[in-house]
């Protein structure tokens, strides 16, 4: 990965302070405590805060902010200031393929944002000891997130590195590395087995030192803000009537499906689903229904 500027609505460029960068991954994994697994017991979204807050305050949610930091040719949809991307590229690390994205209802969960550290495998790790504050930095911290493949991201689901490595083999390497960055910036700890897991990547890339760059691409604000400017205020009202009348039509038959189809995972509002710890919900998972999706991008209570 390549360290530039970064888009003006990401995060990105903030410290990482305390992650062990620059130094051997290795090492810094040397430093990580081995112990087992503590119960799940507890575990919610919630005990790590609102699903892709606002954190740094810039108007943008996390979600868009990785986004805008980590695809290519980003436009962004017209009046809400460069933040809410509408379309974009993403060259996934994950993969190693390239990913047309494109925000709607059947579109936006090509790319998903992952959580290098699952908010679940940091539960079960020390992160339930974090004040509920330390917690929601972790959860939103642009170095412990990735825009990624959507299957990837649900094949990978809480697991840590013992049990799902990247089908990329060119980038497990910094993939370990930064995990090791994460749980070192929060003192969390790692299995033995995870451990085992971690150092045989390494061992194929001894000088792999811990990753300072939060994202996967450079990209610049200047060409964030000329990407904007091609695209007309006619030309983003088309496309947003373009895009309402296709989610409304989507909703119809969605809703109309889940009827018929006597699913028994129902959630009345986005605060039940977060409260199951379910949240946020992307189209096809259980108890995804139209109503929740408030932007209709397929992400219901992000």
């Amino acid at each position: 990965m390549v360290a530039g500027a970064q888009p003006e609505c990401a995060a990105a460029a903030e410290a990482t302070d305390n992650t062990g960068a620059g130094q051997a991954a290795s090492s810094v994994l040397g430093t990580l405590q081995v112990k087992g697994r503590a119960p799940k017991t507890g575990y919610k979204r919630t005990q790590f805060g609102q699903a892709w807050a606002d954190v740094d305050h810039n108007g943008c949610d996390t979600r868009n902010d990785i986004l805008s930091r980590d695809l290519s040719g980003v436009k962004h949809r017209f009046g809400t200031h460069s933040c809410v991307v509408r379309s974009g590229t993403l060259q996934d690390p994950y993969t190693g393929k390239s990913i047309t994205f494109k925000r709607g209802q059947k579109t936006s969960t090509a790319v998903q944002i992952d959580h290098v550290v699952a908010l679940s495998d940091a539960w079960q790790k020390g992160a339930q000891k974090l004040a509920k504050s330390v917690r929601t930095e972790l959860a939103n911290d642009p170095y412990n997130l990735l825009a990624v493949q959507g299957r990837a991201n649900q094949q990978k689901s809480d697991g840590d590195a013992a049990t799902w490595l990247p089908s990329n083999k060119g980038f497990r390497c910094e993939y370990v590395a930064r995990q090791i960055g994460v749980k070192h910036k929060y003192s969390l700890w790692v299995t033995a087995a995870e451990k085992s897991a971690m150092e045989r990547v390494l061992a194929s890339c001894p000088a792999q030192t811990v990753p300072d760059y939060a994202g996967v691409r450079a990209t610049s604000a200047q060409q964030s803000q000329q990407n904007d400017t091609q695209t007309s205020q006619e030309q983003a009202q088309q496309q947003q009537a373009a895009e309402d009348a296709a989610a409304a039509a989507t909703q119809a038959q969605q809703q109309a499906q889940q009827q018929s189809s006597g699913s028994d995972v129902y959630y009345q509002n986005c605060t039940a689903a977060r409260e199951a710890g379910a949240a946020p919900i992307y189209q096809g998972q259980p108890g995804y229904r139209a109503a929740l999706d408030r932007d209709k991008d397929g992400v219901a209570c992000e």
